[in-house]
């Protein structure tokens, strides 16, 4: 597996636990940790001088995520701060407030994506950050009455809006009357959209000038369906259905993953090798999926590479049903282990994945000579979309967005998990920063993704039959310790995608929060569109790979 120091780059330093409580100082009024990282309790009105000290000072350029809820004495909000060069660097920032003034101060001129992250944690939890440049509802509609989240909100109660406010908020296209200036909707039902979203943008002449995506329509409650259920049995079938076409056994692994560290569970090293190729089956069905809605957005061409993306993506389907019994929402993983073993007879179902292994290699060089190698295809993705790295880092961009970028972050090799750190392969970057190197990225991971199964087709070949234990022991009701916490993340098709808990002592969570990669890498559509045109800006859109059940959840 390689290392990030074989490219070259310095090791990061490390920063410890005594380090960081110097920095903060006094301006930390307690320490509340969680299991995966120290946590320092601080002021509302000193967030911006701790994380600005934190980026600068100690290297923690990574704002992961950001939890907001509400307890019976307070409302709080979590940052969850990592670094990219070591993502097992992690800090918790935690800031209270009272519950009948829930001002904290806003963290956004130090991470851009703390933009939408503090929408969000207004709009569902009631939290309001001051000097928030844009303090609006992100997933529910302006005129919604409350905080679906907070602890008095009365699910029963009808939603009243005046009736100077059922105009709809979609307002037709339409010229400035003095000047050059277009108001254009594209989506929200548009195939280029790639779901229910909904851009406003703003033109001057034919140049884009601001773009503002609205997200929400497909929010449901995602979170708060986490929370209802149990943790050993009820949860698990919810993150196939975040996004929902293509990885959801990456997304089965980031609860499962959260939860057994909350719980202290061991997976068997059997179980874990049967996660791993499940899950880069995943991944290759993931970019497949991306690679051929991408052509049809920027080349047109539905009968060729839109139809061999979807070809060769059934066949990994067809291989995923063998192992799961399902095709999309799979339901496999289990907390410490999987569902079951391999199907018999296992031969006809390791010859069955190594005739797709074998095939793949031609397949990618079909596509490169449909696609990458094509002019129309280059002019419309070279030298658009940019996404500068240091911009990329500030809205949290994960995935291939961010390795298109030249970031080399990917947590498989980070903060390892699963068997990946026994295996052979490599982290796939680009330095273009464009839309062409997204391409290049996801078709480059489908190669490693494949080194990755054949590893461990040979390893379960050879697996002695005593020692296959597809599940660890693991008590039937799940009840950790009251007030416990911790975030964790998997690298999924489409970047980071992490989740943070927090018990109260019942087998159900007390706070469920899932950080969306497609969410991070939505917000900087804005920064990539900004001076191009309108079919750069359906490029751009269609590079970053999102499904829009992952961003409203």
């Amino acid at each position: 597996m390689s290392t990030g120091l074989e490219r070259g780059q310095q090791p990061p330093v490390e920063v410890s636990e005594d380090d960081l409580a110097a920095l903060i100082g006094d301006r930390a009024l307690a320490r509340d940790d969680h299991l995966n990282a120290p946590g320092f309790v601080i002021r509302p009105d000193d967030v911006q001088s701790v994380l600005t000290d934190l980026q600068d000072e100690a290297g923690f350029d990574h704002l992961a995520n950001l939890t907001a809820q509400e307890y019976a004495d307070r409302y709080e909000s979590i940052y969850h701060l990592r670094k990219y060069a070591d993502p097992t660097q992690e800090v918790s920032i935690v800031v209270p407030t009272t519950t009948d003034n829930p001002v904290s101060q806003t963290a956004e001129p130090v991470f851009r994506t703390a933009d939408w992250h503090e929408r969000e944690a207004f709009d569902l939890v009631g939290i309001d950050y001051e000097g928030h440049p844009d303090p609006r509802r992100i997933l529910l509609p302006e005129t919604w009455q409350g905080h679906p989240l907070s602890r008095g909100y009365d699910q029963e109660k009808p939603q009243l809006v005046t009736l100077s406010e059922h105009a709809n908020p979609v307002q037709p296209d339409h010229h400035d009357d003095e000047s050059d200036t277009m108001f254009l909707n594209i989506g929200p039902h548009h195939p280029a959209t790639h779901g229910v979203l909904h851009i406003e943008t703003v033109l001057d002449g034919e140049t884009v000038v601001d773009v503002d995506p609205d997200i929400g329509y497909l929010h449901r409650c995602e979170e708060q369906m986490c929370q209802n259920g149990t943790y050993r049995h009820q949860i698990m079938p919810y993150p196939d259905r975040w996004d929902y076409v293509s990885a959801g056994l990456l997304n089965e692994w980031a609860y499962a993953r959260t939860a057994e560290d909350l719980a202290d569970i061991e997976v068997p090293d059997y179980a874990q090798v049967i996660r791993t190729m499940g899950a880069e089956l995943c991944r290759i069905a993931s970019h497949m999926l991306a690679l051929a809605t991408f052509a049809l957005d920027v080349y047109g061409d539905f009968t060729a590479i839109f139809q061999y993306g979807m070809r060769d993506r059934e066949v990994v389907q067809d291989i995923l049903e063998d192992l799961t019994g399902q095709r999309l929402m799979f339901n496999y993983f289990r907390l410490g282990g999987v569902a079951w073993d391999l199907p018999e007879p296992r031969e006809e179902f390791f010859e069955k994945t190594r005739d797709f292994l074998d095939g793949l290699p031609a397949k990618v060089d079909e596509y490169n000579d449909l696609l990458t190698g094509n002019e129309i295809f280059q002019i419309r993705c070279h030298d658009t979309g940019i996404l500068e790295p240091e911009v990329a880092k500030q809205y949290g961009c994960t995935g291939p967005v961010a390795r298109g970028s030249g970031i080399d972050y990917d947590l498989r090799r980070d903060d390892p998990y699963g068997y990946y750190e026994n295996l052979e392969w490599d982290v796939v970057t680009e330095d273009g920063c464009d839309n062409y190197s997204r391409v290049l990225v996801r078709m480059q991971e489908v190669e490693e993704s494949a080194k990755i199964i054949e590893q461990c087709v040979d390893l379960l070949e050879d697996w002695p039959e005593d020692e296959r234990t597809v599940q660890s022991n693991v008590p039937r009701t799940l009840k950790p310790d009251a007030d416990t916490e911790i975030y964790r993340a998997v690298e999924a098709a489409k970047g980071e995608l992490g989740i943070y808990m927090r018990s109260d002592g019942t087998d159900k969570p007390g706070r469920f929060k899932i950080r969306s990669p497609c969410f991070h890498n939505l917000s900087a559509l804005p920064e990539m569109s900004e001076g191009e045109y309108i079919p750069d800006l359906i490029a751009s859109l269609g590079s970053l790979d999102i499904v829009l059940g992952e961003v409203d959840r």
